[in-house]
């Protein structure tokens, strides 16, 4: 049975998606969203929702403080950011820094703003600064704001900039000037949000005074004040024909707007009426729950599309026409607490973060969904085997619920915990679930209609549970706790006997797809096997440094992938107990591990708020070595051919690319037989990665005094071309002291050989006949 189990060797990250969004500003420019975190602006496109680009400073040193981001703005290739060090820097689409300059400003800038080669800044100090970034100097310095300047917007024809402090007023300049064209006062509190009709003689402003107002531009007077009754965040104009569900554009000024509530609505602003209102809002919030839901709003570039932020650091693209959900991007998970696989063929990605919510991943595309139900935390996840399309959850807030994916619906919640619910399984044939809980007891829960019902209730551990799996054929339940212990039961809670070992707290336990053997990993750094059948330890695995919070079997039980506190994944082989693979990629504990049916995929996730895919590339990887003996094989035969055929400059070349040293040693000693400048010319021909590879065999052959007259002569060729300037190696001054001591025994060495034979010529001449000798 076991002969037809394909082992795994490696894996590799086939995908990363992490916290790209982190709050901030939100910019859309062609088919990328510009997004904002504390140390970068990422650039991510919008059909794989992938990070295509990073835009900031990288962090060499991982104790040095990044230049924390304020605000970014961007405008066709060119991209400008506020730094917390007082420094505006001037970057190219491709992540290069072109420059760098103070911003004078009193304190941080609240609002940049790029049209062209101009450049606004509004500060925290009330003063809106005009940039010329050609040359890049502070062109002009205008002080008609108060409090904090949230809002620096060019007019349309680029003569005007406006720009609104904490006042609510409205001020207007003319550029270059700067001369202050009209004061638009009738926002009572801070305006947030400032757009222009395409027919460049209105504009539309919101705030948060929850009030919408529309002012013809030159005139001081509001045309219309409209209000919302919810404070606004973002408001954008509207392209001049457009059809939004059953409504059609006619020839008014139509805006959109978003703000507290969480919905965005569409307004005639000449006729203070509202046409639109959204049914289908992911991020509305209850007044109870409080906070402003949508932070902006985000229009493509040819107002096809709207993009929702909300303050969730969440990212929903809506189509305008219908107003259905396109794709929604998670830009920031916090801590990734579960993960599992669910759906058909495991089309989608479950997961549990730092929230009550639970995101819905496509595996395809990773567009997500989230499903709203839980009153806090969740914690754990679990998947049915009887159906594809459902899952169960547990939270803090004590409870559990079973979802149907394919409809994003809750379809029953149990109620019965006292504390919070830690850790959820379903049953492998049967219809029942098993949940454990800080209340210290194991429940057994089944499926009836609208609800979960609670069939057995047991005390089972004296400490929080932190972990529950159903053995595969649902006649055993295991579950391990912070009190060091493993304790079975059967399918009714009777318990069966209690596994100590552990000197620490246990994290998860799994049954073993084949054998009658049970895995336990545990705070004390171990993972432990134990037998079923005599609830005996029958061998414990080492390799971690940290705890083993994550363990799960692989091959048909022939191998188990771990994830540790420190962040690094270990593949395990079973029969040896030894760690064969070893993968380094979070940066942070690993609190989630899934793997999928056919086991060459898995999805690990961490307080990192990083979620990784890793796929198998074992077989990958053996037809790769393959390949490359295979190449060896032939380039080996190549370099016989050429040292048969006397060759000797293509023989060299190629045995320096194969990387033998005693088979160039040979070539050379061959070359030298040739005539006196025949080494020189060889040498010349080579390319400088050959010469570097040439210099490093010299050091080898230079330790053995067998070998030295070869190694002496290239050396004294390579460094001759140093100093012509045709050679020039990385790490020169390192290899020429390395070589110096035994250059100098060689020197010794040699000399001490010629005295000698000027001694031995001394004696002979001695010995013989002085009338030989005169002859």
């Amino acid at each position: 049975m076991t002969t037809s189990v394909k082992i795994k060797e490696t894996y590799e990250v086939e995908s990363k998606l992490g916290a790209f969004y982190t709050g901030g500003n939100v910019e859309w420019h062609e088919d990328k969203i510009f997004c904002q975190t504390a140390t970068h602006v990422n650039l991510v496109d919008v059909n794989s929702g992938a990070v295509t680009a990073r835009i900031g400073l990288v962090n060499e040193d991982s104790e040095a403080e990044i230049d924390a981001i304020h605000t970014f703005t961007s405008h066709g290739s060119t991209i400008v950011t506020s730094h917390n060090s007082g420094l505006l820097r001037l970057w190219s689409m491709d992540g290069e820094m072109t420059k760098m300059w103070k911003y004078i400003h009193i304190g941080p800038i609240a609002k940049l703003n790029l049209k062209d080669s101009v450049l606004a800044s509004g500060g925290a100090d009330g003063v809106v600064r005009v940039w010329d970034l050609e040359h890049h100097v502070c062109i002009l310095g205008l002080r008609n704001c108060s409090g904090v300047v949230n809002l620096v917007e060019f007019s349309p024809d680029l003569n005007s900039i406006y720009a609104s402090g904490d006042d609510g007023k409205i001020v207007s300049h003319s550029l270059p000037k700067g001369e202050v064209k009209q004061i638009y006062s009738g926002h009572y509190s801070k305006v947030t949000s400032l757009s222009f009709h395409h027919d460049e003689k209105y504009f539309v402003s919101g705030g948060r005074d929850k009030v919408l107002m529309m002012w013809e531009i030159g005139n001081a007077t509001a045309l219309k004040t409209i209000p919302l009754y919810e404070e606004i965040e973002s408001v954008i104009a509207m392209p001049e024909k457009f059809i939004l569900g059953d409504f059609q554009s006619g020839s008014g000024v139509y805006v959109a707007t978003g703000g507290s509530n969480g919905i965005v609505r569409v307004w005639d602003a000449k006729n203070a009426k509202e046409v639109y209102v959204q049914s289908n809002s992911l991020v509305s919030k209850s007044k109870e729950e409080g906070g402003l839901a949508i932070t902006k709003l985000v229009p493509s570039s040819d107002i096809k599309s709207i993009g929702v932020v909300s303050a969730e650091q969440n990212i929903i693209l809506h189509n305008l026409e219908t107003f259905e959900v396109a794709k929604q991007m998670i830009g920031f998970s916090d801590e990734i607490l579960d993960i599992i696989f669910c759906g058909q063929n495991d089309s989608h990605l479950a997961v549990a973060t730092n929230s009550n919510d639970i995101k819905i991943y496509e595996t395809s595309s990773m567009n997500c969904n989230i499903l709203k139900g839980h009153t806090d935390i969740v914690l754990a996840l679990g998947k049915a085997q009887f159906n594809v399309n459902y899952i169960v959850s547990s939270s803090k807030d004590n409870t559990l619920r079973l979802w149907d994916i394919s409809t994003l619906k809750c379809l029953a919640v149990g109620h019965g915990h006292t504390a919070s619910v830690g850790s959820v399984s379903f049953a492998n044939s049967n219809q029942f679930i098993v949940s454990a809980s800080q209340d210290t007891c194991l429940k057994i829960w089944t499926i009836d209609e609208k609800n979960l019902v609670c069939e057995k209730t047991q005390q089972a551990h004296a400490k929080d549970i932190n972990g529950v799996c159903v053995s595969p054929n649902d006649k055993l339940i295991a579950s391990c706790s912070q009190d060091k212990m493993v304790k079975l039961w059967t399918e009714n809670l009777t318990a069966l006997g209690t596994l100590k070992g552990h000197r620490r707290g246990v994290w998860s336990v799994r049954f073993s797809p084949i054998d009658q053997v049970l895995m336990s990993s545990s705070a004390d750094c171990t993972i432990k096997l134990w037998s079923i059948t005599d609830l005996n330890c029958i061998k414990t695995i080492e390799g971690h440094e940290a705890s083993v919070v994550r363990a799960d079997f692989l091959s048909c039980g022939l191998q188990i992938i771990s994830a540790g506190a420190d962040g690094l994944l270990k593949l395990f082989d079973v029969k040896s107990g030894e760690c064969t693979s070893t993968f380094d990629e979070h940066e942070a504990r690993i609190w989630a591990l899934a793997v999928d049916k056919s086991e060459g995929n898995l999805v690990s996730g961490g307080a990192d708020s990083t979620l990784i895919r890793w796929k198998d590339v074992t077989e990958i990887k053996k037809l790769e070595r393959i390949q490359e003996a295979e190449q060896l094989s032939l380039e080996e035969q190549k370099l016989q051919n050429y040292i048969h055929e006397n060759n000797l400059i293509k023989a060299l070349k190629l045995a320096l690319k194969l990387g033998k040293p005693y088979q160039v040693l040979k070539i050379i000693q061959g070359v030298l037989k040739q005539n006196d400048n025949a080494l020189t010319d060889a040498i010349k021909e080579l390319r400088n990665d050959h010469k570097e590879s040439l210099l490093k065999c010299c050091m080898d052959w230079n330790t053995n005094s067998r070998n030295c007259q070869a190694a002496q002569l290239v050396l004294n060729i390579l460094i001759n071309e140093v100093q012509s300037g045709e050679f020039r190696p990385v790490g020169l001054s390192g290899s020429i002291e390395s070589a110096l001591p035994y250059t100098e025994r060689h020197f010794k060495r040699v000399t001490q050989m010629v005295q000698d034979f000027h001694f031995i010529d001394y004696t002979i001449n001695c010995m013989l006949p002085h009338s030989k000798v005169n002859k």
